[in-house]
């Protein structure tokens, strides 16, 4: 299992960016050439049905061992990293033994990684780590979740005596841009149920995320020049400075946690004849969501009102929904993944994902997927760290409820 070290720290090397403004699918066509590695390796490795279709999906399945009926599962991680962090060039550090403190990212620049300022490293004194160099997000967001798949199907193949079901993979591209599975083959896939291997710290089990929306507001100014401007000009990025205003300040990513919802300005781009500004909605509560919606679809009118003119007008699109409600229907779906991190000595951490996954979108879908830990923290920035450990037992978690799902106590029919 120790394999998972070495094929994550060659992976991250691979800049998968996604772009949110190409029309393509995948959104890079690096994340097409980092698919057609996996294929090929995935092959090496003895699995069946090693495909890429046209949009970067990469599928492989490893073929039942045991003779009792049991169901198919599926195992999904995502190719791309965030454009939030340059993944241009990473240059993984391994720390050998964490014994607590600072960890210098990079001289050069004086990037440190502080204990005072991510205190979830004070779990991991005595482990070793993977961090960034200091410029770069690390990727573990997600190439540690394909890594993990990867390296456990490795292990079955590698220990017949595990008997095991059969057992599908996915890694699909453009996840982080919310395309993840907009061209997802469910029936080629084949699978009763999935989990994504995309979460963060050790033991996380997450069976509930955000109900999520975008906004763009477009503010429409006057351009006039500076010196006869007086009483004529209307300057659209100061409008949409009024804008901002009437958002929250207790209500960002920044200062909200656990089940609070918030709205995230991410984009502002403008002159004074026009600008544009970018946000996401994001709340579990599907009534404060649509709340939230509400008061963002009300902004225009409260800004153009004061002008007497139409400035500002808001487009808003839903983007993926929680998938509490429908897992709450297959709760066996859940159980096993419990009860295997159980069996190795991991207490389940039952967390809402402050974000989205694949899984909410393919749960609607009709597949239920429930999102389980990569052991990674920080994602999509220069601070990204993994330990190890927490690695191996995402391996170990994944090979755990393989073998599970086929003795008769634990036993699910499709």
């Amino acid at each position: 299992m120790e394999d998972v070290l070495e094929r994550f720290l060659r992976y991250v090397r691979y800049d998968t960016t996604s772009d949110e403004n190409s029309p393509h699918s995948p959104s890079t066509e690096s994340q097409l050439l980092f698919g057609k590695e996996l294929v090929r390796e995935l092959r090496q490795l003895g699995l069946t049905k090693c495909i890429q279709d046209k949009n970067g999906y990469v599928m492989a399945a490893l073929e039942a061992n045991s003779v009792e009926k049991s169901p198919v599962i599926g195992f999904i991680a995502h190719l791309d990293t965030s454009a939030d962090c340059s993944g241009h060039n990473v240059q993984p550090r391994l720390i050998e033994n964490y014994t607590g403190g600072d960890i210098l990212l990079n001289s050069e620049l004086n990037i440190r990684l502080r204990e005072t300022e991510f205190p979830e490293l004070k779990k991991y004194h005595g482990q070793k780590l993977i961090t960034t160099d200091g410029t770069t997000l690390l990727g573990a967001d997600d190439k540690a979740g394909i890594a993990e798949i990867i390296t456990a199907l490795a292990y079955l193949l590698k220990h017949p005596e595990i008997k095991h079901g059969t057992i599908r993979i996915a890694f699909t591209p453009d996840e982080e841009i919310g395309r993840g599975t907009q061209y997802f083959e469910l029936e080629k896939f084949g699978a009763d149920f999935a989990y994504t291997i995309d979460g963060g710290e050790l033991g996380q089990l997450e069976t509930e995320n955000f109900n999520a929306a975008s906004a763009m507001f477009t503010v429409q100014g006057k351009s006039v020049h500076p010196g006869t401007a007086k009483d004529k000009m209307i300057n659209s990025l100061l409008v949409a400075k009024e804008l901002i205003d009437l958002f929250p300040e207790s209500e960002t990513p920044a200062k909200t946690e656990g089940y609070e919802g918030f709205y995230h300005l991410i984009g502002f781009s403008g002159t004074v004849e026009q600008t544009v500004l970018k946000y996401i909605i994001r709340d579990h509560s599907l009534e404060e969501f649509e709340r939230r919606k509400e008061f963002v679809s009300s902004c225009p009118e409260r800004i153009n009102r004061n002008y007497h003119a139409e400035l500002v007008r808001a487009e808003i699109k839903d983007t993926y929904y929680n998938m509490k409600e429908i897992l709450d229907r297959y709760p066996h779906v859940t159980s096993l993944a419990e009860r295997a991190m159980k069996d190795i000595g991991i207490d389940p951490l039952r967390t809402p994902i402050r974000g989205g996954t694949d899984g909410a979108r393919l749960s609607a879908l009709g597949l239920p997927t429930p999102n389980l830990f990569t052991g990674g923290h920080n994602f999509h920035g220069r601070y990204e760290f993994i330990p190890v450990p927490s690695m191996l037992k995402a391996v170990e978690t994944i090979v755990r409820i393989c073998e599970l799902a086929v003795t008769k106590d634990c036993l699910i029919t499709s």
